[in-house]
């Protein structure tokens, strides 16, 4: 359902600004990929009014014909400077910190390490500043640096993270504004970090409320009915779901701004 509702605030503005939406299937981690899954996904889409027939939805896309894009970005950055390779397992981490909560401590920054089997690499943080996240319903969240780890974009086996797999996706697909679930705002400022890196403009970030149920926790696909398509199922009418979902969360803009965008993401995993 939260995921329904982050398509449609995607694909309303879109169609609003003359942009295009554009639906990505995060498809490179095989163990949570099936293709009845993904078509699962098109379907309930198709059911609510965004389908193929809709000039502002571009298509579908899948993540896994971006892949050879993904380890030349990795290596781009450390070409740079901007990452570097770490060999420190999680236990050591443990060791020097005496905690197994803290974020990793830069030991291997300067340690000079190539790629080798079993090496992370590690987007290098920098140590002074801050960044800001331009967020259309937060306003301007404020990250310093100092508190962001240097954090993994490729593990030990070569193959890229999420964070850096999404932005190189996104800066080739040219998206422009992101909306998404408030969950992932904790992302936000590690993956503008990479945009800058990789020499472009960041998106435009919208977080939106997550939907809760009526105890005010965060649904659960473990506890609660949270698929659209047991809803349509049972009966209700695409057109109610749409309605239902468009005002859940929505509140009468107040600051005048206008959206300037050429392309709207809309995924199967986090991103939206």
């Amino acid at each position: 359902m939260g995921g329904a509702r982050s398509a449609l605030y995607n694909w309303a503005v879109a169609r609003q600004s003359g942009g295009t939406f554009v639906l990505r299937i995060e498809d490179t981690d095989t163990a949570r990929n099936r293709p009845e899954w993904t078509q699962g996904i098109i379907d309930a889409l198709a059911a609510i009014g965004i389908s193929a027939d809709d000039p502002a939805f571009e298509g579908t896309y899948f993540q896994s014909d971006n892949a050879g894009r993904h380890p030349e970005a990795a290596l781009q950055l450390y070409v740079a400077g901007r990452a570097y390779y770490c060999d420190c397992t999680r236990d050591q981490l443990k060791e020097r910190t005496g905690s197994e909560h803290l974020g990793y401590d830069g030991f291997c920054r300067e340690r000079g390490l190539g790629f080798s089997e079993g090496r992370a690499l590690r987007f290098r943080t920098p140590d002074e500043g801050e960044t800001v996240v331009e967020d259309l319903v937060r306003g301007k969240p404020i990250f310093p640096n100092a508190s962001i780890e240097d954090f993994v974009i490729a593990r030990g086996d070569g193959s890229p993270v999420f964070l850096l797999a999404n932005v190189v996706d996104d800066l080739d697909e040219g998206i422009t504004q992101v909306v998404r679930g408030e969950e992932h705002l904790s992302n936000t400022p590690k993956q503008q970090l990479l945009w800058e890196a990789l020499g472009a403009t960041p998106p435009v970030w919208a977080h939106l409320p997550v939907i809760v149920n009526d105890k005010r926790q965060k649904l659960s696909k473990r506890r609660d009915k949270v698929a659209l398509e047991d809803y349509l199922a049972d009966g209700f009418l695409p057109e109610a779901m749409v309605n239902y979902l468009m005002l859940l969360g929505w509140g009468r803009a107040t600051t005048g701004r206008s959206c300037r965008t050429r392309r709207w993401s809309g995924s199967s995993g986090s991103r939206t």
